[in-house]
């Protein structure tokens, strides 16, 4: 049994997913019958939240599935809550992105007993029975974070004092964007992290956490975010302070998402690792599978990629996000 899913995957495309019995007992054929999945969404907290969400309804009528959408407004007794509820309306499949790592060993055996498969969205759960949940759709947030303190290695020297703004504490994306970017700064001893506090993946959390940081540490060098708004939050921050973001204090974020990229294309941020929100298709691709019996993979890594001020100039015409 995995204690927690594996990080740093090959990515898995869905197209080549072979068909085969799961011993699932779901009554749809998958053939043009419409299923109906139960969703238990974090919340609201970010331009990506509101991206994945658009394009997890949009998909979804495409698609022909009936979509019960719970907002669990970041807090997880909400979605433990909602899950129990699409157990009790007795859905064809239920799909979630955990608040956080811990706690749902209880609610999802219950919809294990149910017969209901469930599939992870974005973010993982830290479980040691894998039998609980059918797949893993979402990034490798380590890789984003050795992302982010790659290009910082490369892109200072001398001495550089660093502060963090974290998620959401115990949340899955904060965890290991966290452990990937202090594994890649370890190659630079002179890189230092001065403080580093949760920010609530919010424009408001990061914007006061940041206020706090420059009284404490008014040497700073460096912001790493580990999302765009709490990145845009710093940045008025930093503003307010007297200080210009990009030059005086370089930011680097995660998830770039256009108010992020546009930041970037105007150099108030410095570089963006791309985490793509909109998983909406593959989403529905993967509940269908599970419902009519199919086999997939436990874990399904979505492709992202880095960006430049140049390169987000380029791609912020046709960015749909």
């Amino acid at each position: 049994m995995l204690k927690k899913i594996a990080t740093g995957v090959s990515v898995l495309l869905l197209a080549t997913l072979t068909a085969c019995g799961s011993g699932s007992t779901s009554s749809k054929d998958g053939e043009g019958g419409e299923i109906t999945m139960g969703f238990a969404q974090v919340g609201a907290e970010s331009g990506w939240r509101t991206a994945n969400t658009k394009s997890i309804q949009q998909s979804a009528k495409a698609a022909g599935v009936e979509l019960k959408f719970s907002d669990a407004q970041q807090k997880q007794e909400n979605q433990i809550k909602a899950i129990r509820s699409f157990i009790q309306q007795k859905v064809d499949v239920i799909a979630f992105s955990p608040v956080v790592e811990t706690g749902w060993d209880a609610v999802l055996l219950e919809a294990k007993r149910a017969r209901i498969p469930v599939i992870l969205t974005d973010r993982a759960v830290d479980s040691d029975d894998e039998t609980l949940y059918e797949t893993f759709l979402g990034s490798d947030f380590v890789e984003e974070g050795e992302k982010a303190g790659q290009w910082l290695v490369e892109n200072t020297e001398g001495p550089v004092n660093v502060v963090e703004l974290q998620g959401t504490t115990g949340a899955a994306p904060a965890i290991d964007r966290k452990k990937g970017f202090a594994e890649k700064i370890a190659a630079r001893p002179d890189i230092t992290i001065k403080a580093s506090q949760s920010g609530d993946f919010t424009r408001s959390g990061g914007k006061q956490v940041m206020e706090a940081f420059l009284r404490s540490n008014p040497d700073v060098d460096v912001v790493y975010a580990h999302n765009d708004d709490m990145g845009l939050g710093a940045i008025e921050a930093i503003k307010a302070a007297g200080k210009k973001p990009g030059e005086d204090i370089k930011i680097i974020t995660v998830d770039a998402v256009k108010d992020g990229m546009q930041a970037l294309a105007d150099g108030e941020i410095n570089f963006i690792v791309e985490c793509n929100p909109l998983l909406g298709d593959q989403l529905m691709d993967l509940a269908m599978k599970v419902v009519d019996g199919e086999e997939v993979p436990k874990r399904v890594v979505t492709e992202e990629t880095t960006f430049t001020p140049e390169q987000a100039q380029k791609a912020l015409p046709d960015r749909q996000y």
